[in-house]
């Protein structure tokens, strides 16, 4: 009887012991998976090495919520490519199963997205011009606003803003004019827009921190004061004011306009492919929902419309026109649109080519430069481009920091560092250019 009864309770020991376990290994495969899936929204590095794996992850990248980041469309994505792509925590689970199942190298590159976007709002002071740490931070809409109309009352000799249109939700569209105390005749003009995709931040910083730099080192820096007294400069410092505005409001990750059509219910065109440069060739799409959508025809966008408008109003005395975008560090001119080399090509080559070196020897940076279709890819209805056929024969595009590690999520604390080193490649251009448009005696 003994033996029975010590037998039953073994048996419940035992029962309540696999229970136990059972539980434990339920709750260790949980904590598991959660550590693959995250409760945090991620960016993945994806090495594609074969077309079938290329299939698939177009395939990814165009369902479950995922944004593009790198390259900034599906076709794009082939053989040998590696692919930044934003993965909602809903979705990581099942996206990084897929990745697995099909033998998908991948890694982390970001783990926490909120805690970066929580970095690049937070703003510590309500006065606009408070500090020098401005700067090196990023700034609402509101903010730019402000600073604009600031920066104009505090230089009434050097700065004069210019309203020259506005954006599909009626934002005003307003450009910075920096001109030298020192009047010459015949002045030339270059153009700098910033901001023409609304996730890459570093873009209107940059354009805010070259004002600032240029107002306060005219007069003690050489190279400023040269370009200022040489060139009136047309600053824009956020082309896309609608959809910048909704990445601070709704949505960190969108990159186009905030327009909307009859046709169809997804909003916004990519304002990079809305100029009148082989629009809407192989390289955009006529699909609205698409992150390349061209638009209904060129220009039909008022952001564009307006610079377009603005530019052709100029086009005899702007000689150099510059488009400020991340993130990649590359140096890029025309043509975008097309594998076709410009007539200058050799000469533009040598600009970038030598404003990449002054990065590489004073900031110890590799930015890859070159004509815009063979350095990454073709994409029509670029601003750079049209910018070139009207006659501004030095026309440029930026791809400022970094390459991927951040990606548009750069920190504050690289504020500084990404727009010294595209100080450096646009003075080093701009110089040269002056000096190819003198006067001959």
């Amino acid at each position: 009887m003994l033996t029975k009864h010590l037998a039953h309770v073994l048996d419940t020991l035992n029962m309540k012991a696999l229970l136990i376990w059972v539980v434990l290994l339920n709750f260790y495969k949980l904590l598991k998976t959660s550590d693959c899936t995250s409760t945090h929204n991620q960016v993945l590095s994806i090495q594609v090495t074969t077309q079938q794996q290329a299939d698939i992850v177009r395939n990814i990248s165009s369902q479950y919520e995922t944004v593009l980041w790198s390259p900034v469309s599906p076709e794009h994505i082939g053989a040998d490519t590696e692919v930044h792509l934003f993965v909602p925590a809903n979705n990581l689970g099942t996206v990084t199963d897929l990745m697995q199942t099909h033998h998908l190298t991948h890694q982390v590159l970001l783990d926490n997205t909120e805690e970066l976007i929580e970095m690049q709002t937070r703003n510590e002071s309500s006065d606009p011009r408070s500090s020098v740490s401005y700067y090196d931070r990023y700034h609402s809409l509101e903010d730019i606003y402000c600073w604009i109309n600031k920066t104009a009352q505090e230089h009434p000799d050097m700065v004069k803003v210019i309203l020259i249109g506005s954006s599909y939700e009626k934002r005003p569209l307003y450009v910075l004019k920096l001109s030298g105390r020192q009047e010459r005749a015949e002045k030339r003009a270059m153009w700098i827009d910033c901001g023409i995709h609304a996730r890459e931040w570093i873009s209107p910083a940059f354009c805010l921190w070259f004002v600032q730099y240029s107002l306060n080192f005219y007069n003690l820096n050489n190279d400023i004061t040269e370009m200022l007294n040489s060139m009136d400069i047309y600053v824009l410092p956020v082309m896309n004011p609608d959809g910048y505005k909704y990445t601070w409001t709704t949505n960190r990750m969108w990159r186009k306009n905030r327009s909307s059509s009859k046709e169809s219910n997804c909003v916004g065109t990519d304002l990079n492919r809305n100029f009148d440069a082989n629009w809407c060739t192989k390289g955009a799409s006529n699909r609205p929902c698409d992150e390349i959508y061209c638009g209904q025809f060129p220009e039909s966008e008022p952001e564009a419309e307006a610079v377009a408008n603005f530019l052709r109003s100029h086009k005899d005395s702007v000689k150099l026109y510059l488009s400020i975008h991340s993130y990649g560090q590359m140096l890029l001119f025309p043509y975008s649109c097309s594998n076709e080399e410009v007539p200058n090509h050799a000469e533009l080559f040598e600009l970038v080519q030598e404003a990449a070196m002054k990065i590489r020897r004073y900031y110890r940076n590799n930015y890859k430069y070159g004509a815009s279709a063979k350095t990454i890819y073709v994409a029509p209805g670029g601003s750079d481009d049209w910018a070139y056929n009207l006659g501004i024969h030095y026309s440029f595009t930026f791809e400022l920091e970094d390459r991927g590690r951040y990606g548009f999520l750069l920190p504050p604390s690289f504020i500084s560092k990404a727009c010294n080193e595209a100080l450096l490649a646009l003075k080093s251009i701009a110089l040269r250019v002056i000096q190819k448009k003198q006067p001959q005696p």
